[in-house]
């Protein structure tokens, strides 16, 4: 079955930096596009980043432009979130996802598979 594993997160300071992992495994990973999602608490589930089949192209919330980095390995079915300049507001679960199909997601309903969430503390 699909199963996604986040890994990576922690504790860091205010413009420190941080890289999240995702291992994805029970799919054809190279053939999904992937996400990264972020819920801090009493806030809703929001996507961060997704990344095209072939890490050829990405999408990023205006909040991540120019901060984070998604990437992926697809020989590995690892999906990356390179995270630098960090702020207090990112705080958050961190969670990956991929939807059915594999297409593009980037609201929380559109996605079908989630992994357990890492989370993400920035000190101020």
């Amino acid at each position: 079955q699909v199963q996604l594993v986040e890994y990576g997160g922690g504790l860091v300071q205010a413009g420190g930096s941080l890289r999240l992992s995702c291992a994805a495994s029970g799919f054809t990973f190279s053939t999904y596009y992937m996400s990264w999602f972020r819920q801090a608490p009493g806030k809703e589930r929001e996507c961060v980043a997704a990344i095209s089949r072939s890490g050829s192209s990405a999408y990023y919330a205006d909040s991540a432009k120019g901060r984070f980095t998604i990437s992926r390995d697809n020989a590995k079915n690892t999906v990356y979130l390179q995270m630098n300049s960090l702020k207090p507001e990112d705080t958050a679960v961190y969670y990956c996802a991929t939807g059915p199909g594999g297409l593009l997601v980037t609201t929380a309903s559109q996605a079908y598979y989630w992994g357990q969430g890492t989370q993400v503390t920035v000190s101020s």
